[in-house]
């Protein structure tokens, strides 16, 4: 574990998130992204974006390719309504011997490093935690960790982005907050095209007939209105695929001699049904 000394403190520095992530289609959002973050004058300073949108739309994943496209260590920190300034920024704990060893976080190791931080739905946390990162999303670009007793400026290089759902808050997020979080990227359903090439990504070995099929009941359930995301049409795929492979299945078709793609679609329907309950089927088009 790599360590580093800030006022007479050591700092033990948390691992890069290494994520086999890829942002398929919407290339316009990753653009603002990395606008966002783009420096054009040594008296600039780079925004802090915010990612809007449903669950499952594809919000870590956009930040996370962001970060990758500029070439930096990714740090991705999980916020929830738990969540303290300690654990946002350094941590105490007993060692060996019984030390206090400081433990940087996530966002604080990838502001030494020059790192791209994403703080993952950052709307759930409290105003006390939102408090300790104010600094670091003006022109002052420093935290202070009450635990460790330091000051911590971020490197030049660092880049923060955090992703909000649009139905998840458990905090008001502070209005001083939301004006340092800007610019707001909506990040909404991707098209059929983008959706289908999404699909074929997460899921290769997916014959088409198959992606056909979700891509059908996502976009009708976009229709309506349904909160559906292509998350979900990746989990109904694979745990179709999963029950049509199994022996008992496999049986079932042998003794009745019906065809693959009608076994799978009966798989397919028992899987809307699992994952997103027996309402979802009306969006299956028959």
């Amino acid at each position: 574990m790599k360590t580093i000394k800030i006022e007479g403190v050591t700092l033990h520095l948390a691992h890069p998130d290494e994520l086999d992530l890829t942002w398929v289609g919407q290339e316009e959002l990753l653009a603002q992204v990395l606008a966002a973050w783009l420096v054009v004058d040594e008296r600039d300073l780079p925004l802090n974006p915010r990612l809007l949108g449903k669950p499952g739309v594809g919000k870590t994943t956009l930040a996370y390719a962001a970060g990758q496209k500029l070439g930096r260590e990714v740090y991705l920190f999980q916020a929830t309504m738990d969540t303290r300034p300690e654990d946002l920024l350094v941590t105490p704990v007993i060692a060996g011997s019984n030390k206090i060893q400081y433990m940087a976080s996530s966002l604080v190791t990838a502001m030494l490093r020059g790192g791209v931080a994403v703080i993952d739905e950052a709307n759930r946390m409290s105003e006390k935690s939102w408090a300790s990162l104010a600094p670091l999303l003006d022109s002052r670009r420093y935290v202070e960790s009450i635990a460790a007793g330091i000051k911590i400026k971020a490197h030049p290089d660092f880049r923060i982005c955090v992703t909000m759902n649009d139905d998840a808050s458990t905090f008001e997020v502070p209005e001083y907050i939301h004006s340092r979080l800007m610019p707001q990227i909506v990040v909404d359903f991707p098209s059929t095209d983008e959706e289908r090439r999404i699909l074929a990504h997460n899921l290769p070995f997916a014959p088409d007939f198959i992606l056909d099929y979700v891509v059908n009941f996502l976009q009708l359930a976009h229709q309506a209105h349904e909160r559906f995301t292509v998350r979900d049409g990746i989990n109904i795929a694979r745990y179709a695929f999963k029950l049509s492979s199994s022996s008992t299945t496999k049986t079932r078709r042998h003794l009745t001699k019906v065809s693959g793609q009608e076994i799978f679609r009966s798989c397919l329907i028992q899987a809307i049904t699992q994952i997103l309950g027996e309402d979802a089927l009306e969006h299956v088009s028959h």
